[in-house]
């Protein structure tokens, strides 16, 4: 269970990745394009006009997937900010309730998102609704991206406290935790 998980995370991490690499992308097409109408306006005083359509709703659409589906590959390691003013100066036998109660709060917000985001998903496909850009996107498909990654968040987040439970550190901040006797 533990590697199929680990995949599940990893997995999620690079789609993100992907996503990030679709951006850079279109984005470098676009000035392509941008730089050639310019070209092309200077040597004979007419651009032609070359553009992707809707690339920015594109973009947009990519940078929103990366961003949910990064969550759980980057809550696994340790990259989240983490606020650890306050346990660290606890001391050692109060930091894996403080952990337990933190990641429950966690868990329960992100199952909450997770649940009206499909909803938001589910009515978005009922109704048939379209991004306004030039390409009319059904926009249930971006929002989906959304949706896979906080199901992937709201799984890592119950994985650890799972963990937690059983008497494992948290992957997130096993390097600034003290040490329990």
């Amino acid at each position: 269970m533990r590697t199929l998980l680990d995949r599940l995370y990893l997995s999620s991490g690079w789609a993100a990745a992907c996503c990030i690499a679709a951006i850079g992308t279109l984005v470098v097409v676009q000035v392509g394009c941008n730089l050639i109408d310019r070209v092309s306006g200077l040597l004979t005083g007419t651009a032609i006009g070359l553009t992707i359509p809707s690339y920015a709703d594109f973009t947009g659409f990519f940078l929103a997937g990366a961003s949910f589906l990064a969550l759980a590959h980057t809550l696994r390691q340790g990259d989240h900010i983490r606020v650890t003013l306050f346990i660290s100066h606890l001391p050692a036998r109060f930091i894996r309730p403080v952990e337990i109660w933190c990641v429950i709060v966690a868990g329960a917000i992100s199952l909450y998102f997770t649940w009206y985001t499909a909803l938001l998903v589910w009515e978005s496909y009922q109704f048939h609704d379209l991004s306004s850009g030039m390409i009319a996107v059904p926009l249930w498909i971006p929002q989906s991206a959304m949706l896979l990654g906080l199901v992937i968040l709201s799984i890592a987040l119950i994985d650890e406290l799972v963990g937690l439970f059983r008497g494992s550190k948290p992957s997130y901040g096993a390097n600034d935790r003290k040490e329990e006797p």
